[in-house]
């Protein structure tokens, strides 16, 4: 707290057998200060210093009661220093993901605030020393890292540039630039640039409040975030033609015996019928389905069970056990399940049973099917079913373009986008900016509907002279 309301008065000596003199002067309405210093010549100067700085009409700190002329220099935090301070702060409250892109993000900025210093190490044995160590909050019982690991954190501490760096615009564009490459140094992503830059803010933000720096330094740039294609390319959805032959050939793949593909066959089903996301149906429980012998069924989604990696989880679990997408905790969604997913869904109780937990899907062990997994076999489908020209295309190129297929063909079906945004977990908003361009047949709607309006026979050509 500041105050301009400052009262200095005389020097006062202490009648000891060594004399020293006391300087006393009040800041505002709390208690007064002194500073003792062992002449007058010296009281006599440190008082001129008070005197001229409220004169001057400079805030004095009621907690030092020292002007900022006279504030002890506070010693310059180091990025290291701050970045692994944020992430032990970020890093109880976060998600897995969340976690993950902090990381990344932290090591980025890193590697590019380093000073000039011998025995920098090799650009390998940086970023496994920053990825998995520095920004990972360790376990107690965690081992220590090996030799080369702890050396490498020893330099970038000493080496790491100060925080206040990032005041200077061209340092902070450089930092903000640097978050358009990966780690590799192959060119990112837009929206993952766009997360990038987010937790830099974030972090940047926290350093404000915590009075290291005076102002956001991210603010102070015109920088240009890469534009993101919220769309879905149209290119990626199959017709039910195509998906009813991609789902038969995930059951050719792998052995009979082990069926590698065969237990997957519903998985990809619920993400074609069903409009789940992958990590949805991965997490489908049986008491959560209603599954009658004859007419439509029901799934209710609570879950979701993304891959992580266990570095980020916590619990030591390659998969995240977390609710649905943009949904509050503990929130369900209730999924129309067709009448053929039912009879996929029953037939594959019949044949694999669930785990232990009620799960639909298990690997050959019983656990969590991998993301890795599923896209394999998706991968060996799509060589089985399509021709080499549709493999080389974007069609189906991922598990996850099951999902917008369905999306778009209910909305060409003519199905409420309302009702479609239900059960997809979305708002109408977004599915309809990102589901615009694969709707087929509105253009031939509008200009139907123009040709009546014009009273024009849709069917017939303008003849020349007409005067139009």
């Amino acid at each position: 707290m500041k105050s301009h309301d400052v009262k200095v008065w005389s020097i006062r000596k202490r009648p000891y057998k060594t004399p020293s003199y006391d300087v006393r002067w009040k800041v505002g309405d709390v208690p007064p200060f002194s500073e003792t210093f062992r002449t007058k010549a010296l009281a006599d100067n440190f008082r001129a210093k008070l005197l001229r700085a409220a004169q001057k009409g400079e805030a004095f700190d009621t907690e030092t009661g020292l002007p900022d002329s006279l504030a002890p220099i506070k010693e310059s935090l180091t990025w290291y220093d701050f970045a692994r301070a944020y992430v032990a702060m970020k890093w109880p409250h976060a998600a897995p993901n969340s976690r993950d892109s902090l990381n990344e993000t932290m090591t980025l900025v890193t590697t590019h605030l380093l000073g000039d210093r011998a025995g920098r190490p090799a650009d390998d044995v940086l970023r496994r020393a920053l990825r998995g160590w520095a920004f990972v909050v360790q376990a107690p019982d965690e081992e220590a890292p090996p030799v080369d690991i702890a050396n490498a954190l020893r330099w970038v501490s000493k080496a790491s540039l100060p925080l206040t760096t990032l005041k200077n615009p061209a340092d902070i564009r450089s930092v903000l630039d640097s978050l358009k490459l990966t780690l590799a140094g192959a060119p990112a992503a837009a929206e993952t640039v766009r997360r990038k830059r987010a937790v830099l803010f974030n972090a940047l933000a926290c350093a404000v409040e915590l009075g290291e720096l005076p102002e956001n330094p991210v603010t102070l740039v015109k920088w240009k975030l890469p534009k993101v294609t919220k769309e879905v390319d149209r290119r990626v959805v199959v017709n039910p033609r195509q998906a009813a032959e991609l789902l038969g050939a995930v059951s050719y793949v792998g052995g009979y015996r082990r069926a590698r593909g065969r237990r997957l066959v519903a998985l990809f089903a619920c993400m074609y019928f069903g409009g789940l996301r992958p990590a949805e149906a991965v997490a489908l429980r049986r008491p959560d389905c209603t599954l009658p012998d004859k007419g439509w069924g029901s799934l209710i989604l609570e879950k979701s069970r993304p891959t992580v990696g266990k570095r980020w989880t916590g619990t030591g679990e390659v998969h995240d056990n977390r609710g649905l997408k943009n949904r509050p905790a503990n929130e369900t969604r209730i999924v129309p399940a067709p009448p053929r997913l039912v009879r996929m869904l029953r037939a594959h109780i019949e044949e694999f049973g669930t785990a232990k937990d009620g799960r639909l899907f298990a690997n050959e062990r019983g656990g969590v099917v991998a993301s890795t997994t599923y896209w394999r076999v998706w991968d060996e489908a799509r060589h089985l079913a399509l021709t080499p020209e549709q493999v080389a295309s974007p069609l189906a190129a991922r598990p996850y373009d099951l999902r917008h297929a369905a999306l778009s063909s209910w909305l060409n079906a003519g199905v409420d986008p309302t009702e479609v945004a239900e059960r997809a977990g979305n708002s109408v908003e977004v599915l309809l900016s990102r589901y615009a361009k694969c709707l087929d047949g509105r253009q031939d709607v509008a200009n139907r509907r123009i040709a009546e309006l014009l009273g024009e026979d849709d069917g017939q050509e303008d003849e020349p002279g007409n005067g139009l």
